[in-house]
């Protein structure tokens, strides 16, 4: 039996349009086959996800599937989600009912596939904004018939069926009086036309696969997780339909030595005890070039040396964050005997109570046998 199109996609039956693609490009992003090249079982999820949102986000289609629990072409049935009163016209007549308002779909090629990718950037990549280039398997126009999906030399020619409309209507009567019922054209397919001879380079599709490479713009400022949208670069449709979009989606590879939170950078800089209570300086390589910072006398642990405007752009403006160093004190833990002679002299200076020294194991042992 069949999976259920909503429980794939974890939405509810009233979910909306907004809803139902937020699932689809969460679950396409968890489960694409590129994020998970050693799970063949996230593969097959992966086309599960992308037919249940294939028949979902299409509303004639989704109509369908809610009144005869099928996506497939069947005839007229109760299914489970059986919905209100155009669902119930759809189930008895087969196809929306016209009331003079137009629900029929319109007639030609259908609008091609969306198409999801993954690009990688470095942190400095975010800050300065670059470009990168993403390949896509994807559905493009067949050169040898201009995407008409004939032969060359040929044509396609209006459905007799359905005039080239792509749709179907008829004439009922019913206990509410006389019906108009339209619904797809099955023999041209809502395309509105046919072909006699097909393309022998495309099956008569009109398109072909293959891989293509966009270079695609970054902002400076986006963030990891966030999703670049190119609007005409998915997949073409059918006989030349209008194409999908591509959806980018970026990850923000780890920095070794800078975190990012909202436009900040935070850098943990490491000092000893002395440098904290003398002072020091040095030189922070950052993303601008070097830059001096001065850590003053008295400096504590946890204390943030900013600088102002050093950190990540706010996407497309020019108003950056800052670059917040947090002050780390590292106590030494390895210390000669002259060096802790001289912190123990230190104490007794400023009448601080310190643990006596530890007694090594020989002369716990000298001491034992005296």
């Amino acid at each position: 039996m069949a999976s259920d199109h909503y429980q794939t996609l974890g939405v509810d039956r009233q979910a909306t349009p907004d809803e139902i693609k937020r699932a689809y490009r969460r679950l396409a992003r968890e489960l694409h086959p590129d994020a998970n090249p050693d799970d063949p079982a996230a593969e097959s999820r992966f086309k599960e996800v992308a037919r249940a949102y294939e028949v979902l986000s299409d509303p004639e289609r989704r109509r369908r599937y809610d009144v005869l629990g099928t996506d497939e072409d069947q005839g007229p049935g109760f299914g489970p989600g059986f919905g209100g009163l155009g669902d119930i016209f759809d189930a008895f007549f087969g196809g929306g009912v016209d009331f003079g308002g137009g629900r029929s779909r319109p007639a030609g090629p259908p609008r091609g596939s969306d198409l999801e990718s993954t690009v990688e950037l470095e942190l400095g990549d975010t800050i300065t904004g670059t470009q990168a280039p993403v390949t896509v398997r994807t559905a493009v126009a067949c050169v040898d018939c201009g995407a008409s999906g004939a032969a060359p030399g040929t044509y396609p020619s209006p459905c007799p069926d359905c005039g080239g409309t792509g749709q179907v209507r008829r004439v009922r009567q019913s206990i509410l009086g006389q019906m108009v019922s339209a619904g797809p054209c099955p023999r041209c397919n809502t395309l509105g036309s046919i072909i006699d001879t097909p393309c022998p380079s495309c099956r008569g599709e009109g398109r072909r696969v293959e891989d293509k490479t966009y270079t695609v713009d970054i902002p400076a400022g986006i963030d990891d997780g966030q999703t670049l949208r190119l609007a005409g670069r998915g997949a073409i449709g059918p006989r030349g339909g209008q194409p999908g979009d591509l959806y980018v989606h970026v990850r923000v590879l780890r920095d070794d030595r800078f975190e990012r939170h909202g436009n900040d950078l935070v850098h943990e800089l490491h000092i000893s005890p002395f440098q904290a209570a003398l002072g020091t300086e040095f030189d922070l390589e950052t993303f601008d070039g070097p830059q001096h910072v001065t850590v003053d006398r008295g400096t504590q642990h946890g204390d943030l040396l900013r600088l102002r405007g050093m950190g990540v752009p706010q996407v497309g403006t020019k108003r950056r964050g800052d670059l917040v160093v947090v002050v780390v004190v590292v106590t030494p833990t390895e210390l000669t005997d002259e060096e802790e002679d001289l912190l123990r002299q230190l104490a007794s200076l400023r009448g601080e109570i310190v643990s006596e020294p530890q007694e090594g194991f020989f002369s716990r042992l000298r001491s034992a046998f005296k």
